[in-house]
């Protein structure tokens, strides 16, 4: 608040408001006025306040003038309605004062701060020299105030530099008397001292030797502890490798063993239910058949060879892939992608996975085969999150493996005489399971089957 803002319009006083402070306003003089405008802040109601002062409108005056100094002061100086208003509390709280300034004789008696306070609120004509003149009149009386505080400290320190000078002589003769005796006792000491070293020095040299005796059985002590520390882990690393190797050993046994003994009791469950199938569909009566039995013929109502011939079914007709699974033991094997990719390329990759998986457990329920789908999992960004439908195992090839190449591992699992059911439009998978002994089926006939689940 070092200048008044000459072009904010009239003040509530007779002054010019043109008139400007060439300095800044002295630090008591800010004060008092502080306090003023503290004080009148209350009388005003919250829309007569600056909107940067609104805020303090619930304070009291002391927390306002503590906590919103600076704010009052700028907008005092800023804002002359604000000035006006605050002028106008002040003249009906120190009228004296105020009619005083206006007729430009202020109170003699009045402190020069309030006087200077009060002019700079109020504006009267010759404000700014009110003003001055206090703050060089509070200089002066500070100038005072800190020549007679600095003449008393003078004062002060002379009598106590006297009586330190009298301690620090008294001091000095005490310290000169101990000296004496510490040098009497220092000589006395330094003899002492002599013998003693004379004395540390024949103690050091035998404690050299011993700690070289000490020292050489340390180290032969470390390297015994050294070499039989070699050999235990030298011993302990062979048990372990020959522990590890035997249990590889028997886990490689138990596991050829379980998946030898799995495949035989499948196969053998597959001959078995074949043989009991074969059985019920040709109600064989319960007699040997006869050498002449076994004779090729054609008897007397019974269909001949053309006419079998004429009712086989087509290589695409759903129908063939029923026959198959209803084979005893029916493995039946999908390429997903490739059978989706067929049916209903347009979808995306996550909706063809869940049509072809939903078509496929109705059709494991309905022939009661074991199913397995595999898809393709090599670009896969991260893992698919899918819950497999019921009856039907869902399979994704690792990075650098081909769903091709998993089918044809998943075919070569099997047991010779399993009947496997592969679905695949690609040629090379399906010219590879046949040689494994699959049969493979073209995935329009798949697609055709689940049309009518």
């Amino acid at each position: 608040m070092s200048r008044a803002d000459g072009d904010s319009g009239a003040g509530s006083g007779s002054g010019d408001e043109r008139e400007t402070l060439d300095r800044p306003l002295p630090e008591g003089v800010r004060r008092r006025v502080v306090a003023i405008v503290s004080d009148g802040f209350g009388g005003l109601t919250v829309a007569e306040l600056p909107p940067q002062l609104r805020q303090y409108a619930r304070f009291t005056p002391t927390r306002r003038a503590k906590f919103a100094a600076n704010a009052m002061a700028a907008a005092l100086e800023n804002d002359s309605a604000f000035r006006q208003r605050i002028g106008e509390r002040l003249r009906e709280a120190q009228p004296e004062m105020a009619a005083a300034l206006d007729a430009g004789t202020p109170p003699p008696a009045a402190d020069p701060l309030d006087v200077a306070a009060a002019a700079y609120v109020l504006r009267p004509t010759g404000w700014v020299k009110l003003v001055a003149a206090a703050g060089e009149e509070a200089q002066r009386a500070d100038a005072e105030r800190l020549d007679d505080a600095t003449r008393n400290e003078l004062e002060r320190l002379r009598a106590e530099l006297a009586e330190a000078r009298d301690r620090t002589r008294a001091e000095t003769e005490r310290l000169r008397a101990e000296l004496d005796t510490v040098k009497r006792e220092s000589d006395s000491l330094q003899r002492r001292l002599r013998s003693a070293l004379s004395d540390v020095k024949r103690g050091e040299a035998a404690v050299r030797k011993a700690t070289a005796r000490s020292e050489a059985a340390r180290t032969e002590a470390q390297t015994q502890v050294s070499a039989a520390e070699s050999e235990t882990r030298r011993v302990k690393t062979r048990l372990g490798e020959a522990e590890a190797a035997l249990e590889a050993s028997r886990k490689a046994m138990r596991e050829g063993r379980s998946i030898e003994d799995m495949r035989v009791r499948l196969l053998l469950d597959t001959m078995v239910e074949a043989t009991q199938g074969l059985r019920r569909e040709l109600a064989l009566p319960p007699v040997s058949v006869r050498p002449a039995e076994t004779v090729d013929a054609v008897e007397p109502g019974r269909m001949t060879p053309k006419d079998i011939a004429a009712r086989a079914l087509s290589e695409h007709d759903p129908a063939v892939l029923d026959q198959l699974l209803a084979l005893p033991q029916a493995h039946l094997v999908v390429d997903g992608y490739n059978v989706t990719k067929t049916g209903y390329p347009t979808m995306p990759l996550e909706k063809q996975r869940l049509r072809l998986l939903g078509g496929l457990s109705q059709l494991a329920a309905q022939s009661g085969a074991e199913v397995t789908c595999v898809f393709d999992g090599a670009e896969l960004a991260a893992p698919v999150l899918l819950a497999p439908p019921r009856g039907v195992r869902v399979l994704f090839s690792k990075a650098g493996v081909t769903a091709d190449e998993l089918i044809r591992q998943l075919v070569r699992a099997e047991p010779p005489g399993r009947p496997v059911v592969v679905v695949s439009t690609d040629r090379e998978v399906a010219d590879g399971v046949a040689k494994s002994g699959a049969r493979p089926v073209a995935s329009v006939v798949l697609l055709k089957r689940l049309s009518r689940v």
